[in-house]
């Protein structure tokens, strides 16, 4: 049997293994990605993108590719709204533009890109990096021990069967992953609550839309529940159908039980509204399930799971896709550190600690949303109480070892992205600034290794910096390396003009000092040593 050896094994191929391959790339490690389709998406599935998702395309230098993409599938900054049927009554808008409000917290605004357009860009990337993909080829076998795991893998069209060795495996297999249920790691939360289909479709819907921009649109009637999109040409779309009545107005428990054609046809005529002689044909159908869940741990030993493999959830708000990038984004850095030699293994035991809140979060925010948008009779007692979009896309807040002085908890945890202040393990907020006259965000500093940053009368924090690895150091003043207005980055971070914050390569607040003294350095060399092992084995800074 061929044997292969690499850093990192990642089992699924789609959009989140192929966004950790990139990641870990970008981060100087290799990874094989095997997957057990022949390709990437060829079904337009997760079309929004969030600010954090699109920060961290920034961050991979993808921005502008990433964004002509966009414009080729989808006209931007449409409204999320609900109708009876897009040619009948209108209900209501949840928001009249996808990017109203929040474009000032983000040096990138939210998307509308699919999986068909997205994936073979970060396809390429993560090759280009030096990852591997291999598709049409399935993992069959996984077994772990101090030393690394041994993974079998089979290509689905010759038989063959190689034998991989890793340090480690990050399994981003789905939400029915065969990794986690081999390691008798649990879901907990809602379960499955619904019966759904996918419907995609052409039609000539043009005169239907109008002069209207519209991103998602709910369809909520008596009869049937769901949501559609269409494409940029406006010939046709996919429309989700959450739950139906039948002929004699009773539920229909399964409605891809019965999903043949004719009554396909059915519901998209219905939920465009389309009189009997719109021509429209029925591509393709697919049967899932609505779920809002998370694993019990998201990591045993050498074995990670990211994405819907270790949270589900409805695709309420679109947040599924984007949960898992961040997922990734969070343990690649972990893994390089690890495998680099620059940190303990215990820094990977805070995967676990800080992404198992956020997906349980971001799950019943999620839910939440579908009783309140889609179907009341699941009952309105026991979901959370919705939170601003914002707050779920930039305002997760970590508690761990990887975070010095943060207030230990095991709940979910998140703060007002809207309002100022580096709050301890949150997302470090943007904020615009210029080098050399050009003009870049903050986040922009961010992403390889550790970063400093301290305000008009911080100069000793550089001092401190100089000397320490893998550490960069920015004063941002109007004199400063990076320049901005007076006070404006004390104000963005609510710090004193000598203080300072260390961010980590994930772009979240690690530590931060109020002042800086004859103590700086050693602070500070201390400050990277504790969050890079956290445990205590100490990989020295300096």
């Amino acid at each position: 049997m061929n044997e292969i050896e690499v850093p990192v094994l990642v089992a699924g191929g789609s959009l989140v293994g192929l966004t950790t391959s990139l990641l870990l790339g970008a981060h100087g490690v290799r990874s094989l990605v095997v997957e057990r389709h022949r390709g990437t998406a060829i079904h337009p599935r997760a079309a929004m993108l969030h600010q954090r998702t699109t920060e961290i395309i920034r961050e991979l230098g993808l921005a502008d590719v990433v964004r002509d993409a966009a414009d080729q599938e989808f006209v931007q900054n449409g409204a999320i709204m609900a109708v009876e049927a897009l040619g009948g009554k209108e209900i209501g808008y949840f928001q009249k533009n996808v990017n109203e409000g929040v474009d000032h917290l983000s040096p990138e605004p939210r998307l509308f890109i699919t999986q068909i357009g997205l994936e073979p860009i970060l396809r390429a990337e993560a090759e280009r990096l030096g990852g591997e993909n291999r598709f049409a080829t399935e993992l069959v076998d996984v077994e772990q021990d101090d030393d690394g795991v041994r993974s079998i893998i089979r290509n689905r069209d010759t038989g063959e069967e190689e034998l991989v060795r890793s340090s480690y495996l990050v399994a981003t297999d789905g939400a029915h992953s065969p990794v986690r249920e081999r390691l008798g790691i649990r879901m907990l939360g809602r379960g499955d609550f619904a019966n759904c289909i996918t419907i995609y479709f052409t039609a000539d819907i043009d005169a239907l839309i109008g002069d209207r921009n519209l991103s998602v649109i709910y369809v909520n009637q008596p009869g049937l529940l769901g949501f559609f999109r269409y494409s940029i040409r406006r010939d046709g779309g996919f429309l989700v159908v959450f739950s139906a009545l039948d002929e004699n107005g009773e539920r229909i428990p399964d409605v891809g039980a019965d999903a043949d054609t004719e009554r396909c046809l059915y519901y998209v005529r219905t939920a465009l509204g389309a009189s009997d002689d719109l021509p429209i044909t029925i591509e393709n159908v697919q049967q899932w399930s609505a779920s809002a869940g998370w694993a019990q741990r998201y990591s045993q030993g050498r074995v990670f799971l990211a994405g819907d493999s270790a949270h589900v959830m409805p695709p309420t708000g679109g947040f599924g896709g984007n949960t898992g990038i961040v997922d990734a984004h969070n343990l690649a850095w972990k893994l390089a550190a690890v495998l680099q030699g620059r940190a303990g293994e215990a820094l990977l035991d805070t995967y676990d600690l800080e992404r198992r809140p956020a997906g349980q979060m971001t799950s019943e925010q999620a839910y939440s949303r579908y009783v309140l948008r889609v179907d009341p009779t699941l009952g309105k007692d026991d979901i959370e109480e919705p939170l601003d979009d914002i707050a779920i896309e930039l305002g997760p807040v970590y508690s761990s070892a990887a975070v010095l002085g943060a207030e230990p908890t095991t709940e979910p945890v998140t703060q007002n992205a809207r309002e100022p202040g580096a709050h301890l393990g949150a997302r470090a907020p943007h904020l615009w600034a210029a080098r050399d006259g050009e003009r870049l965000s903050l986040l922009d500093t961010l992403g390889r290794g550790f970063v400093l940053l301290t305000g008009a009368d911080g100069q000793a924090w550089l001092d401190a910096a100089a000397s320490l690895r893998d550490v960069d150091a920015h004063r941002i003043a109007p004199d400063g390396d990076l320049t901005a207005e007076e006070g404006a980055f004390e104000t963005a971070y609510a710090l004193p003009s000598d203080g300072a914050v260390l961010v980590r390569p994930d772009g979240v607040i690690a530590w931060r000092a109020e002042h800086a003294d004859e103590q700086s350095r050693a602070e500070l060399a201390d400050a990277v040593e504790r969050i890079l092992a956290p445990a205590g084995d100490r990989v020295p800074a300096a």
